[in-house]
């Protein structure tokens, strides 16, 4: 997947494989976790960013600007099972569809490179005000709360198929 318009939206994601474009995920976390949400700036980036089972995909509205974020994590100890993290939309993108379209894409891209016998299930951690959000991609959100970073979260997964 070079670059994809997967949710209808206008929003363009492509895969990161640039240090350039891994820079501006950096940047839209910081601007999003960092400065909006009070994230310590030492708990944002770890060495999961960097790892050869992390895909990052970027969002790019219709001026070629970056606007969203979000990585997969796989681990060759558990087919099958991935995890995505790291979500992140600017203020000035919200509501434009950019979680949609980063979601799709990392649905899509751990269709093609993860599934077992045409399965794979996508985990995640959802803050609390995100759970809405998860919800209507069709994740379901499990769990007691507990606190990453200070915010409320809770896990949720879904089970993606082939159609």
């Amino acid at each position: 997947m070079a670059s994809a318009d997967l949710s209808g939206s206008g929003v363009m994601v492509e895969v990161v494989a640039t240090q350039a474009q891994l820079e501006e995920c950096y940047a839209i976390r910081f601007e999003v976790f960092v400065e909006e949400q009070q994230v310590p700036a030492e708990e944002e980036l770890d060495d999961l960013d960097t790892a050869e089972t992390t895909t990052h995909v970027l969002a790019r509205d219709s001026h070629g600007r970056a606007v969203g974020t979000a990585r997969l994590l796989t681990d060759p100890a558990h087919p099958g099972v991935v995890h995505v993290g790291r979500v992140a939309v600017r203020a000035v993108a919200r509501g434009l569809h950019v979680g949609v379209a980063l979601m799709e894409a990392l649905h899509e891209i751990a269709l093609d490179t993860c599934a077992v016998d045409g399965v794979v299930r996508c985990e995640l951690s959802a803050q609390r005000q995100a759970f809405g959000f998860y919800e209507r991609l069709g994740y379901t959100v499990v769990g007691d709360f507990y606190l990453d970073a200070g915010i409320e979260h809770k896990d949720a997964w879904i089970d993606l198929r082939r159609p």
